[in-house]
């Protein structure tokens, strides 16, 4: 996009005082108590790099006015505009001592007109937040135990550090978005508006709109189309482009994800306006309205992945610095789609514009949550009205944004408390939002809430769930199929546990029962349990083990089993759903990332380094999988899926394992998977005779302990495995050795690993390294291949050293 000005981003200071006693910046003039400030950034983050913060015990903050103080000495004196893209939250902007704008929105942008003398003094003045939660509005149908306090639902600001029990209760206070100094600038396109749309025909249109000071007739080009702008008026043009047989976008999962330059060439000077994809995006409900899938250029996508928090809890950053290693994480592990929900923050033009590269849909909540809004009020809704067309605005060429969501469990809230639904929400998510999305981003499908859809709105059988049921309901694995999900923006939440090198550096506490450990376990509020305990559950459930008495008995083993049971049922339950006979269309894993070190929702934590969770998903959302599910009498099916847009030809290979060692039957077949398909058959139809690989009839002893399954590619390659335990993962546990060779090939360092049985759930732990696969179950027979990629900070010279693990290994391996 073209220049937007100089970035004020440093030589702030900034000073908290009592709530009121300071009217203006006049009341500063000789404090003493101002620290630096960078900005864009947060009061916390501030402190804490003045080492006054602890985000593992952070101090409130609501009941402060916090000043931020910028001298503009130097600056050529002229006129110009101040950019200010978000401020959070009461706050007053005052201009040469003189109040020059006030905001009462987090998500609301300002523009400023000043004029410079070249010894300015810039302030900002964010108010204590605490006096404007105490203040009583419209009454309110119901009220919400995990958000508090119950004020927050009539000022707009996040509300991430304001649910005790699932994040840090840091709170955000300060310039969070970059403050920018902008001067009038000929012959620069500003106000730039552009639309891209792909038609059923192949044919890509982009519609683009900017304002222009005096210029000949300026072209735009996309995608080799090149066309004069049509000027609308005084300084306004316009330009609309139809590009035949465009290259579309797509999610990386189902092909490429395109992106094509957009350029604006003004009296023969080439101006960026940055790139789009073309794609075209529908919600299918079925033939009876129960249904929910997402269809991308007519494609049905299975859609994964998980819902986003942030970048980090204090700062709140909205760089692409930030951004790129948690997104390259997500889209390393194969996820195609992430939401942000509606107790998070909206986040900035660079996250989509990285989404946009690594092909991540993105499920966007307004940010809304739970509360009963005030949309009554005409100044909540003028405020709601500007923060919905400025982010939509801002991220209008973006095609990654494919779901636009009225906000989270505002409608489940209502129905929960016992309201009938004529209650559960009302004209801003079902009339304003909907309207206002309609105008700005029309591509982009509406969903008015999440969840919806069902006869209760989170009946996991209709619509948009938010299923737990193997989760936090403690269900059995088989209720995945059971509870006949058709799409899950939220599901399988668990106190996931971090390796054990972030423990050893973040958490060097006991595990489970210190309270430092605990305070980082996520818990809803007023609940006699915790995710900890729902974790237990699996653990027990998996491996016939009282998770209590292994936790006395054997700590290290506990902490090893619950990373274990974590990535199976999470790789178990996306088998289940993604098999071509599911009702499931796409589900999305609670959450992507920590926000402190320890036992929290993220499958990556909060140093960045994944966790066994990410692993799992990582093997579970491969584009061509293979799956095995347990029929019953029926025996075992085999479905291999090819979400990707070419032909695969593969060879599939089963095998059932004695003592995990000796095959007692195998088959083998070639197959052709077209683009977009998938396959079913019996396991018997590889073997040519019946063979109970279920262990379902019991004639007799069981004769195998696992069946495992293998796709090769043509060059005999394993591209993707899968396992069944006819007797439960216990009885297929036998003490195995296991062999690595450490070497080093031209791409870096590779693991390559053999064992002489089945072996479940090896992990790998290398220092500065992060292995391609961990938590993984190997099968005798052959050579598996882990690389080890240096992560950042990684000396590029260091050989990994680490060590090889597992709950059935004789001995841990090093290497």
């Amino acid at each position: 996009m073209p220049d937007t000005g100089k970035a004020l981003s440093t030589g702030w200071r900034m000073a908290l005082l009592p709530a009121g006693s300071a009217a203006d910046p006049s009341a500063l003039n000789g404090l003493s108590g101002f620290i630096d400030a960078p900005v864009p950034g947060t009061v916390a983050g501030a402190l804490e790099r003045a080492s006054r913060f602890d985000r593992a015990a952070p101090e409130p903050l609501d009941h402060l006015d916090a000043w931020y103080v910028l001298d503009l000495a130097g600056e050529a004196p002229g006129e110009a505009m101040l950019h200010f893209d978000g401020l959070a939250t009461i706050t007053e902007i005052w201009w040469n001592g003189a109040l020059a704008l006030s905001s009462d929105s987090m998500f609301v942008r300002h523009t400023l007109p000043v004029t410079l003398t070249g010894g300015d003094r810039l302030a900002l003045c964010f108010r204590a937040l605490k006096p404007h939660l105490e203040k009583r509005g419209p009454r309110a149908r119901w009220r919400p135990q995990m958000i508090t306090p119950q004020g927050l639902r009539l000022v707009r600001t996040t509300l991430l550090g304001r649910m005790p029990g699932w994040c840090p209760e840091v709170h955000a206070v300060g310039p969070w978005r970059p403050v920018r100094l902008a001067r009038p600038a000929p012959a620069v396109p500003t106000d730039i508006r552009l639309s891209a749309r792909l038609h059923e025909d192949g044919k890509g249109r982009l519609e683009i709109g900017f304002s222009l000071d005096g210029a000949a007739t300026p072209t735009v080009e996309c995608a080799g189309v090149a066309v004069e702008a049509i000027p609308n008026g005084e300084r306004s043009f316009s330009a609309s482009l139809v590009i035949p047989d465009v290259e579309a976008w797509w999610p990386r999962t189902h092909g490429t994800p395109v992106l094509h330059d957009i350029t604006l060439t003004v009296d023969g000077v080439r101006h960026s306006l940055g790139r789009t994809g073309f794609r075209r995006i529908e919600i299918d409900r079925g033939a009876d309205g129960r249904d929910f899938a997402l269809i991308v250029n007519g494609r049905k996508i299975f859609c994964r992945g998980a819902v986003w928090t942030t970048a980090d809890i204090v700062d709140l950053p909205g760089t692409r610095e930030r951004y790129e290693p948690p997104l390259k994480l997500a889209a390393d592990a194969g996820m195609n789609m992430l939401r942000i929900g509606g107790t998070m923050a909206y986040e900035t033009p660079d996250f989509f514009a990285l989404c946009d590269e690594l092909g991540i849909l993105v499920w966007q909540d307004f940010q809304f949550a739970n509360f009963d809004y005030p949309a009554n009020d005409p100044a909540f809704i003028e405020n709601v009205r500007t923060e919905v067309a400025q982010f939509l605005d801002a991220v209008a060429a973006s095609p990654s944004l494919a779901v636009l969501c009225g906000g989270s469990e505002i409608d489940q809230q209502a129905a929960m408390l016992g309201l009938p639904e004529t209650a559960w929400a009302g004209p801003l998510t079902r009339d304003i939002l909907p309207m206002l999305c309609a105008a700005h981003r029309p591509d982009v499908p509406y969903v008015e809430n999440s969840p919806s859809g069902g006869a209760m709105p989170f009946s996991p059988n209709a619509g948009v769930t938010h299923y737990y049921g193997v989760g936090a309901y403690c269900r059995p694995l088989d209720d995945a199929r059971r509870a006949e999900v058709r799409f899950a923006a939220e599901s399988l939440a668990f106190a996931n546990v971090p390796e054990q090198a972030t423990l050893d550096a973040h958490l060097p506490v006991p595990a489970v029962h210190d309270p430092r450990w605990k305070a980082r376990v996520p818990r809803d509020r007023g609940a006699s349990w915790d995710f900890e305990d729902v974790r237990d559950h699996y653990l027990g459930l998996l491996y016939e083990i009282d998770p209590a008495r292994l936790r006395r008995e054997d700590p290290a083993r506990y902490l090893d089993l619950s990373r274990a049971a974590v990535a199976e049922v999470m790789e178990a339950t996306f088998a289940e759903w993604r098999r071509a006979q599911s009702t499931c269309n796409g589900a999305l894993v609670w959450t992507f990332q920590d926000l402190l070190p320890g036992a929290g929702w993220g499958v990556v934590d909060a140093t960045g380094l994944p966790k066994s969770a990410w692993h799992a998903l990582r093997r579970a959302f491969r584009p061509v999988q293979l799956a095995l599910s347990d029929e019953g009498t029926n025996g075992l099916d085999v479905h291999a899926i090819n979400d990707s847009a070419e032909e695969r030809r593969l060879t599939l290979e089963l095998s059932c394992l004695r003592h995990g060692r000796q095959p007692v039957v195998s088959g083998r077949r070639e197959m052709a998977l077209a683009p977009h398909s998938a396959e079913t058959l019996p396991a018997t139809s590889l073997f040519g005779a019946f063979f109970d690989t279920t262990y379902a009839f019991r004639f007799g002893p069981p004769s195998h302990g696992v069946t495992v399954g293998r796709l090769l590619d043509e060059e005999g390659a394993v591209i993707a495995e899968a396992f069944h335990f006819p007797r439960g993962r216990t009885a297929a546990m036998t003490p195995a050795s296991l062999s690595a060779t450490l070497r080093q090939d031209a791409a870096g360092w590779v693991l390559d690993l053999s064992a002489d049985r089945f072996t479940q759930s090896i992990a790998i732990e290398a220092e500065g390294f992060l292995p391609s696969d961990s938590w993984f179950h190997l099968a005798p027979g052959g050579v598996k291949t882990i690389r080890l990629a240096s992560r950042a900070g990684t000396d590029p010279a260091a050989k990994p050293t680490g060590e090889i693990r597992g709950p059935s290994i004789e001995a841990i391996v090093s290497f």
